[in-house]
């Protein structure tokens, strides 16, 4: 699922606008991880509501350079692969309809290469 919004839409915002979409796609879905930008009261009480365990990722105060951090390299991995497609490596998209197109042409081909692959 690919949810893209404009840049003067929160990561907060963004993410209560896709969460009844997530638990009509897979019902079966409980726990979600996500990042400090996430932790507002109106996504957790709407979480809640969902029935959504909501486990926040944070950044303890005293790093200092790099650090792994569990569960976020997913998405770091993930936005790795889609980078790997040319076109996404910019942001050369117009429009948020053809962005959206070509992350999930870029997925696919991830998916298909890692069938063909095993």
């Amino acid at each position: 699922m690919v949810n893209l919004t404009t840049a003067d839409i929160s990561d907060s915002a963004g993410a209560q606008a896709i969460l009844d979409g997530i638990r009509k796609r897979w019902p079966w879905v409980k726990h979600l991880f996500a990042d400090g930008a996430y932790d507002r009261l109106k996504l957790m009480d709407k979480t809640t509501y969902l029935d959504f365990v909501v486990e926040i990722i944070r950044r303890s105060d005293d790093q200092k350079g790099f650090q792994i951090l569990p569960r976020r390299w997913v998405v770091e991995r993930t936005f790795g692969w889609m980078t790997r497609w040319r076109r996404l490596v910019r942001d050369y998209e117009q429009r948020i309809d053809v962005s959206q197109a070509m992350i999930l042409v870029a997925m696919g081909g991830n998916l298909i290469r890692r069938n063909d692959h095993p």
